[in-house]
């Protein structure tokens, strides 16, 4: 088996910029190439977006680094599947992005998503569970 395919969700990217821990690691055995990232383009304008939230306090550069980082260690896929399995757009966008990637896990910090546990052949867990898991 090759490496494990995840999608990381948005929330996870910001508090691994914002605050470091345990999503930080995750990024880095990503950089590592311990992983094959994937992300949406859909994921991609939203990461955009809230790279903008004040209490982020990012400069136009660190932006710009972040992004050209994301896009260096990503798979980046164009989704063409339109899923509706939960009540929030953002959540089934990372759905989406599982499926077509065919990826293992979604690593996720909203707990909405998460209760899900798995969909189709993906599991769907929290960033301390998957590290524990895969150390």
């Amino acid at each position: 088996m090759g490496k494990k395919r995840i999608v990381i969700d948005t929330n996870v990217f910001i508090s691994a910029l914002g605050w470091g821990g345990k999503p930080n690691e995750l990024i880095e055995r990503v950089i590592d190439g311990e992983y094959g990232l994937y992300v949406s383009i859909k994921q991609i304008r939203e990461l955009t977006k809230a790279l903008d939230y004040p209490k982020l306090n990012f400069s136009e550069d660190e932006k710009k680094i972040i992004l050209e980082k994301i896009y260096q260690i990503s798979n980046i896929i164009d989704t063409k599947i339109k899923l509706d399995v939960t009540e929030d757009p953002d959540d089934n966008m990372i759905l989406e992005c599982a499926v077509e990637a065919d990826a293992d896990f979604i690593i996720s910090g909203d707990y909405d998503l998460r209760k899900l546990k798995k969909f189709r052949k993906v599991r769907i867990m929290a960033v301390g569970e998957f590290m524990k898991e895969n150390e």
